[in-house]
């Protein structure tokens, strides 16, 4: 994906401070992710990598995505779930404020993004958001991750 796949004005986005925004679609986080990413980010500890092992060793009942894995799906999870700004000429990721792993994301579960506009301000020629956000896990009552993630942006 490319952008975001709704494009709102700034004074529409704005007046969304406080509510829910929008979810993503479900994504799943199989083995060959899992282990793409591990080949990537060099951590290729075995309770991502290994599912015959995780098993046998780890409460988990098999493998588990990185925590950082599932981080990184936030991207182009927002993008499906959260409107651009159409007057932003760019915006970046700033970081999170806030960010907890709160459950193991086992390999073949699907997950999304849930998306709450927490705070806006604009500034001269800038802005910046802040969303709360978590990331579910399908059929389970307690999400992969929750955080406050901010971003920016130059009009």
């Amino acid at each position: 994906m490319q952008g975001p796949v709704k494009v709102v004005g700034i004074d529409e986005f704005a007046k969304s401070v406080g509510a829910e925004i929008g979810a993503s679609a479900w994504t799943l986080i199989d083995q060959p992710m899992v282990d793409t990413f591990a080949k990537l980010t060099g951590d290729t500890y075995f309770i991502h990598t290994d599912p015959v092992r995780a098993k046998k060793e780890t409460p988990f009942g098999g493998s588990i995505a990185h925590g950082f894995l599932t981080m990184s799906l936030l991207a182009n999870m927002a993008y499906q779930a959260v409107p651009g700004i159409r007057e932003t000429k760019t915006g970046v990721n700033y970081g999170f404020n806030r960010l907890r792993f709160v459950s193991p994301v086992p390999t073949g579960s699907r997950v999304r993004g849930r998306f709450s506009l927490k705070s806006f301000d604009r500034q001269d020629a800038r802005w910046q958001a802040s969303f709360d956000v978590s990331v579910e896990i399908d059929g389970s009552s307690k999400p992969a991750l929750v955080a406050e993630w901010v971003t920016a942006g130059l009009l």
